[in-house]
């Protein structure tokens, strides 16, 4: 690996953790999972909340068999709870972390908010800004007084962790970024290739913090990631094991933006060469997070991959 320089940007490298590895859903293997990571020396850990493990209770349980691992939900949907009760399990869960907990949140999808929970999926993003409008004061151990369309509150939480608990919104179109940049801390991505990230996302959300006179927000960009031989191969493996998010509106969105056919094509793949030029390339146009959905490709690509980005962390560290 070449030199790395002072004048070059710093990035997270962390992993996604797929439940479906998982199938007996056994928590001691999980926790020892997340030991393994942090012991290899990973920055974060994300979990999904999808129809299994409580991405919150689970990195809370996380907390306190780790030490410095950094663990995040990617994302909690908001509709199945209310503000207040997302504020109060976050905060919870930030105390069992030792405040090394990232609450990532966003709107889910149609298909499961209205078609399989009887839910409304009616405006989602005024919807996010009303529930941020109570959120983050209470994740700043502040009160809210709150009357709006969807919620009444007013209150506060008597948890208080020292600092505020970090929190990230799933935003990957206008409306949403400027109201992930003004109210939240980040975004965090999933289905958008580089040049989307490029072009768009990191931009339009930079530009939205700075208006609202926010610090610089975090872009936590989500992507399939294999060290591999057979990258056309492997291409398609994705294309087809992934190909429930090629058609999801907005992640399907992403993928036109980004001219591309399928979740394969946005892959980082390719042997260590190519891909520590293409994790770079993302740390140079302003991803702060690499979510690294590390998926088996090939006979061993997971292990290798894990492996990998280890090494690679660290000299993005040096």
């Amino acid at each position: 690996m070449r030199t790395q320089t002072s004048e070059t940007r710093t990035m997270r490298i962390g992993t996604l953790f797929l439940t479906d590895n998982w199938p007996d859903k056994n928590i001691r293997k999980f926790l020892n999972y997340i030991q393994h990571l942090e012991a290899e020396g990973f920055d974060n850990v994300w979990m999904a909340n999808l129809q299994d493990l409580d991405a919150l209770t689970a990195l809370a349980l996380a907390g306190p068999a780790t030490s410095s691992i950094g663990l995040g939900s990617a994302v909690t949907p908001i509709q199945v709870r209310h503000p207040v009760a997302m504020a109060q399990q976050a905060l919870t869960t930030a105390i069992a972390c030792d405040n090394r907990f990232t609450l990532g949140i966003g709107l889910s999808h149609k298909v499961v908010i209205e078609d399989m929970l009887g839910l409304s999926y009616r405006h989602p993003a005024a919807h996010m800004q009303e529930y941020l409008d109570i959120l983050m004061p209470l994740l700043r151990g502040e009160a809210v007084r709150h009357q709006g369309p969807l919620y009444r509150v007013d209150g506060r939480l008597k948890l208080g962790t020292g600092r505020p608990v970090p929190c990230i919104v799933g935003a990957l179109g206008p409306r949403m970024l400027k109201i992930a940049g003004t109210l939240a801390d980040g975004t965090v991505t999933w289905m958008t290739g580089p040049k989307t990230l490029n072009s768009h996302i990191i931009p339009t959300i930079t530009r939205a913090a700075a208006v609202a006179g926010r610090p610089s927000p975090r872009v936590v960009a989500g992507l399939p990631v294999s060290l591999c031989q057979d990258v056309p191969a492997a291409r398609a493996r994705l294309n087809e094991s992934l190909k429930l998010y090629g058609v999801l509106p907005s992640y399907r969105a992403m993928l036109d933006r980004e001219g591309v056919a399928g979740p394969g094509d946005i892959a980082l793949l390719g042997d260590e060469e190519s891909l520590q030029r293409q994790v770079v390339a993302l740390r140079d146009m302003g991803v702060t997070d690499l979510n690294a959905a590390v998926l088996e490709v090939e006979p061993g690509s997971q292990r290798r991959t894990i492996a990998f980005l280890a090494k690679l962390r660290a000299w993005m560290d040096a």
